[in-house]
């Protein structure tokens, strides 16, 4: 930022200060929390770097409910299964609302289903669930669309030839295909520019979102528009999508035929036409273009992310491996690819499934809920149209809830006589009937078994163990792997690590140094370097 910016952000900051520190004042019984500063609020307790960390820490010291200030804006933080449950489950209705979070409101305007309240998001939330939940749409399911797009997928792995790779592209291309074959009808070559520009704007959009700018523009939305800086490009990035969007929906109006709708987008055409003349609507040309975009923005990054910490924990635990392919065998034979009905008769199977997801823990802070009327909790009042925060981290590492909860254990979905059970602390996409349908989670109970399970198909796909493997489950959202340069290090037990140091670039923009203990023919998956072997490691890579 240069000085100019700061100049006029200060200037912003003084003139509006009085008034913000006035406005955010409490009212009713508020929890507990560290005292705010004037419009600051409690940014100085806060890396904007790394606010989960933070807002982490901080339950420790104030306990499971409580209030912080992020910048003029109150906020109530939830942290642990109860709390979360207590407020997500058991008051549903009074925690449903959809809380501020400026860098998408600025472009949604309060549209679509992720950011929609009321009414409106409760009538596109039922409409899209009976479309994509009922693999009703044209000739073809949803389960055949991934199956299909697995047999692209596996066609790409082999293209490398057992080289090292970096697998976060390849994933995401096949993932956005799967969910571009639903809304749009078909899917696109792998090398389809319009395919290529859709992974791309999602992407940069992410790690601005996730960084620091992201952060401040969520807490000084109205300061920022008139500051210059990377923020900008996300709302250029939005234009640029919804742009895209438009022109396939204009595509499909030429070619609509009522009677036979080939995709998501032809049924939401469909109900307009239908509520046409319903003055109360909320099926709309400029919902379905929001609609749209959350559908494919909120799928892309959680179950690409998802899907690479299912190949890291498969690489890291030969053993889980050998054991979900000796229960697909034995379930589904080698006669015909696996489907997803198969999936409860491979309980084994299913809790891996389950526990990569709660291991991985890709959206450890949900976008924030709000309460819709002022709302007893706990002992405290919580005024209405007051943000909540769920840290779903701490109810996914929750030792009351899982009993290794540091650890990769299939066991915590396992009953004692190995049948699958289901766990209530297990929430990847939150929690509760208001927010746990929302575009992310939409996707996800769908795309996972559907799409991991047929890559065991005997003979069609194989992760190298690798038992060595530190597996940091720290992974931010977005991450990506790229190979650094090949070294030998000296082991301070004996003998030498041959190796890969590898480059993290996590939502915060910052670079860490991960080692992976593999031969370099090894698959180019792997996260690594504790921190004891940090710092023996620094002096090689001054």
């Amino acid at each position: 930022m240069d000085s100019l910016s700061i100049a006029i952000l200060l200037g912003l900051l003084a003139l509006t200060s009085l008034f913000l520190t006035l406005s955010s004042r409490g009212k009713g019984r508020l929890p507990p929390g560290p005292r705010p500063l004037p419009f600051l609020g409690n940014l100085l307790q806060l890396r904007s770097q790394d606010m989960l960390t933070s807002l982490t820490k901080l339950s420790k010291e104030y306990g499971c409910v409580y209030t912080v200030h992020l910048g003029p804006r109150r906020v109530v933080v939830l942290s642990g299964y109860q709390a979360v449950k207590e407020a997500l489950v058991d008051q549903g209705e009074d925690f449903s609302g959809r809380g501020d979070y400026p860098v998408f409101f600025n472009f949604t305007k309060g549209n679509g289903i992720a950011f929609s309240n009321g009414d409106r998001w409760k009538v596109l939330r039922r409409f899209s669930v009976q479309i994509l939940r009922n693999f009703g749409m044209g000739k073809r399911s949803i389960e055949e669309r991934i199956l299909e797009e697995g047999s692209f997928l596996l066609a790409e792995l082999r293209k490398t030839e057992g080289k090292p790779f970096d697998p976060t592209f390849v994933l995401s291309r096949s993932v956005s295909n799967i969910i571009c074959s639903v809304i749009f009808g078909s899917r696109f070559d792998y090398d389809d520019e319009r395919l290529l520009t859709i992974i791309r704007l999602i992407n940069d959009n992410f790690q601005i979102m996730s960084g620091p700018w992201g952060e401040l523009y969520n807490i000084f939305p109205s300061l920022l528009d008139w500051v210059p800086g990377p923020h900008r490009r996300l709302f250029q990035n939005y234009g640029c999508m919804k742009d895209l969007i438009a022109r396939s929906v204009r595509d499909h109006q030429d070619s609509l035929d009522p009677n036979s709708p080939r995709d998501f987008i032809d049924c939401f055409l469909n109900k307009m036409a239908q509520e046409k003349q319903d003055p109360h609507s909320h099926f709309h040309m400029d919902t379905l273009l929001m609609t749209t975009h959350n559908l494919l923005f909120g799928g892309t990054e959680t179950v690409g992310t998802t899907l690479r910490h299912a190949f890291l924990v498969l690489m890291k635990y030969p053993k889980v491996q050998a054991r979900v392919q000796e229960e697909i065998d034995r379930v589904v034979g080698r006669a015909r690819l696996p489907a997803l009905e198969d999936r409860a008769a491979m309980p084994y199977t299913d809790a891996v499934i389950h526990e990569v997801q709660r291991f991985a823990d890709v959206i450890p802070m949900n976008l924030p809920h709000r309460v819709t009327r002022d709302t007893a909790f706990r002992g405290f009042l919580i005024p209405k149209d007051t943000d909540i925060i769920t840290l779903l981290n701490t109810v996914h590492y929750d030792p009351s809830q899982f009993l290794t909860p540091q650890e990769f254990n299939p066991e915590h979905f396992l009953d004692a006589n190995q049948s699958f059970k289901k766990n209530p602390a297990f929430m990847p996409f939150s929690a509760g009937e208001s927010h746990a349908d929302r575009s992310q989670g939409l996707w996800g109970p769908i795309f996972l078994p559907t799409f991991l399970i047929p890559l065991f198909k005997p003979s069609r796909f194989f992760i190298l163990p690798h038992p060595q493997l530190w597996v940091c489950r720290d992974i931010c959202s977005p991450s990506q792997l790229c190979s650094y340069r090949q070294i030998m290090a000296k082991n301070p037990c004996g003998g030498w690590w041959g190796g890969r140091i590898l480059i993290q670039l996590g939502s915060s923009h910052r670079q860490y140094l991960h080692w992976v203990a593999q031969a370099s023919s090894s698959p180019f998956l792997g996260f690594g370097l504790s921190p004891d072997e940090k710092k023996n490691l620094s002096c090689l890579t001054q």
